[in-house]
């Protein structure tokens, strides 16, 4: 596993997957029903999935399930219900999104009923790099239709059919990706960090939720993130000395995704070792348990982790998070008092969610 990329490089890599165009909405009516896959953690910040099809999402341990589109996004009496790109086009703060959707040859398809459709804001568009509405209009049609897939769940999801609490995975309609939803209530619900700002739009047959970020599709696995990062070189030595559990971690697939706390060099250093021969040296299942107490098995973004949340790691044992004025730090039970920080945080692999820390996190 070499290690000699950096983000330059990265960022290259990742431009260039984006080229590839795929077709739009494929597996929308084509999807069987699909179950949700239940957590392998606990609560708080557990995980669950979804596929296109019904939409339903079930919490953990409540034993019941709720249909999204079941009423919430009936409209009122005085709303007038239309397709969902005439809606967009409608919308003065939608219209980076109205162009995007007509230069990636999109409209007849976001027209099609039964889907959910998280919408950007034309701030979000701005703040993702598009200086103004003739500038989407000129970017490559594939890029956009890759993007905007990204942002479409092949059902009917309203906000109250969504686990409170809960790192909820969806499958959208970009094959092979799936967005993470985190709820603490109706008006606070996030989609991989973006903040719904309005929800619970009905359009002809689909729902349309606005959010206050564009959500860029993931093209690369987390070996490859990891692998890029110059910083995190003994992270990926200690990664292939552990042997294949942790190099599975990072290169495998799985529908509720992983996160991986990934201590920097600096970091190794504090806990004893100096240099990659140093890490070559060590016990492979020490490494392994290890970064197993550093992963937690599905996606999680900075902002669904709750203060003085207690949460089971892959390795068994648990972390503690604590969280005050944003700024999130994880205290493993062998740390003491000494909390690690992320560092850099919600990287996002096709696989996984990492956050960049400062400490090695211990478990005994």
């Amino acid at each position: 596993m070499t290690i000699h990329l950096n983000f330059n490089t990265f960022r290259s890599v990742a431009a260039a997957c984006l080229l590839s165009s795929v077709a739009f909405l494929s597996s929308c009516t084509n999807n069987p029903d699909p179950q949700p896959v239940p957590p392998t953690t606990t609560n708080p910040g557990s995980g669950t999935a979804t596929t296109p099809g019904t939409g339903t999402a079930t919490t953990p341990g409540s034993g019941t399930s709720t249909t999204p589109g079941s009423g919430t996004t009936t409209p009122g009496s005085n709303q007038t219900v239309v397709a969902s790109y005439d809606y967009i086009k409608q919308k003065d703060n939608l219209t980076f999104l109205t162009a995007a959707i007509a230069q990636a040859g999109l409209v007849a398809d976001v027209n099609k009923g039964a889907l959910t459709i998280f919408a950007p804001s034309d701030d979000a568009f701005r703040a993702a790099g598009y200086a103004s509405v003739a500038a989407v209009s000129a970017a490559p049609a594939a890029d956009l239709k890759r993007i905007l897939q990204y942002h479409v769940i092949g059902s009917l999801i309203d906000l109250s059919s969504i686990p409170t609490r809960v790192n909820t995975s969806y499958q959208t309609t970009l094959p092979n990706t799936q967005v993470s939803v985190y709820k603490v209530s109706n008006s606070d619900v996030s989609i991989n960090g973006a903040k719904v700002t309005q929800g619970d739009i009905p359009t002809t047959g689909s729902t349309i939720h606005i959010i206050n970020k564009v959500l860029m599709p993931p093209t690369i696995n987390a070996a490859d993130v990891v692998k890029a990062n110059n910083d995190l070189s003994l992270f990926v030595a200690a990664a292939n000395r552990a042997g294949t559990s942790i190099q599975n971690i990072l290169s495998n697939s799985t529908q509720n995704g992983v996160t991986v706390f990934a201590p920097n060099n600096a970091a190794f250093n504090a806990a004893g070792y100096a240099n990659v021969a140093a890490i070559e040296k060590e016990d492979p299942k020490k490494l392994a348990d290890l970064l197993a107490y550093h992963t937690l098995n599905y996606r999680a973004f900075a902002q669904t982790f709750q203060n003085g949340a207690d949460v089971v790691t892959a390795q068994g044992s648990s972390v503690r998070f604590n969280v005050a004025d944003g700024k999130v730090t994880i205290l493993g039970k062998g740390n003491g008092t000494s909390s690690a920080n992320i560092t850099q945080a919600d990287v996002v692999a096709n696989n996984a969610v990492i956050h960049v820390i400062d400490r090695v996190l211990l478990f005994q």
